[in-house]
Parts: C-alpha cells; sequence; structure tokens
C-alpha cells in the first residue's frame, strides 16, 4: 500500500525546495512522485512544426523522492506520518501517525 497518493497534499521537507506545499499529481515509479510546483527545471524545446509546438524554454516539473516529502495534516498545520490501520471488516486505511484520525483521500 502507498503511504502518499496522487492527489494527497505533501509538504517537502529535504532539498532546494524545502517547506513549498504541493499536490501529488503523478506517481512514476514505486519511489518517485510529481508534486505540483516543487522541482521544476527549465527545459530548453526544439520547434516542431509538425506537432505545432513553438521552441523556448519551458518549465518541467521533475519527479522527487517520496522520502523528501511528507504528508500534510490540515488539522495540526504541519508535515505527518502515515500508518495504516487494519478496520473490523478487513479494510486498510491510512491514518495521522500523530493523533491516529484517518486520511481522506
Amino acid at each position: 500500500m502507498n503511504k502518499i497518493r496522487k492527489g494527497d497534499q505533501v509538504i517537502v521537507l529535504t532539498g532546494r525546495d524545502k517547506g513549498k506545499r504541493g499536490t501529488v499529481t503523478q506517481r512514476v515509479d514505486d519511489s518517485y512522485l510529481i508534486v505540483e510546483g516543487v522541482n521544476v527545471a527549465k527545459k530548453h524545446v526544439k520547434p516542431n512544426p509538425m506537432k505545432g509546438t513553438t521552441g523556448g524554454v519551458v518549465d518541467k516539473t521533475m519527479p522527487i523522492h517520496q522520502s523528501n516529502v511528507a504528508i500534510f495534516n490540515a488539522a495540526t498545520g504541519k508535515a505527518d506520518r502515515v500508518g495504516v490501520k487494519l478496520l473490523a471488516d478487513g479494510k486498510k486505511v491510512r491514518v495521522y501517525k500523530s493523533s491516529g484520525d484517518e486520511i481522506q483521500a
């Protein structure tokens, strides 16, 4: 079970974007994810008349390792760790470690 999923609000813990908050837009693989507005790089693009794109410098959001982000707990306003709790009906749910509250997806 992935502890950080698409659509989660996360906060960056390390790196040049430390302290920034954003929403997970995509999981690249098991350990990398793309966060909106975080780890943005400049990419030089050639014009392609076949596709109708103009050349220039564009901003591209690069993947960031999931160990460098933590889920944002809106109740406390801080970063939090994620735990997994087993319900009585056998379902697994994600919970905040600090409070034990269920994470709403």
